[in-house]
């Protein structure tokens, strides 16, 4: 997605990484960064106002209910193969491609 004007910041880049910015995840220089690009692009900034809707319901309905330690141990282990290259995230294979880490 993208609105079409130039940004310092760009759409692309602001969409891969905004749950990341709605966790607090990043530095205090790219949360300014993404700030500043919510400020100029509407389309950011309503698929961020949806994404921290969802968040909030997700929280509200299912905030209090303990995640295994199993099955967190398997979403960070997945997480890092993703971000080291050793499988593609989702988005990028072909459907029913579970991917080597599948069964994790």
């Amino acid at each position: 997605m993208s609105c079409g004007e130039p940004h310092e910041t760009d759409c692309s880049e602001v969409l891969d990484h905004l749950y990341e910015y709605l966790d607090r995840e990043m530095s205090d220089v790219e949360r300014h960064k993404f700030e500043e690009h919510f400020g100029e692009c509407s389309p950011c900034l309503e698929k961020y106002g949806l994404e921290q809707a969802v968040k909030k319901l997700v929280k509200r309905c299912c905030g209090h209910d303990d995640v295994p330690g199993d099955l967190r141990a398997k979403v960070l282990t997945r997480i890092e193969l993703i971000r080291s290259g050793q499988i593609p995230p989702v988005s990028e294979r072909s459907a029913g491609d579970a991917g080597p880490a599948a069964a994790t």
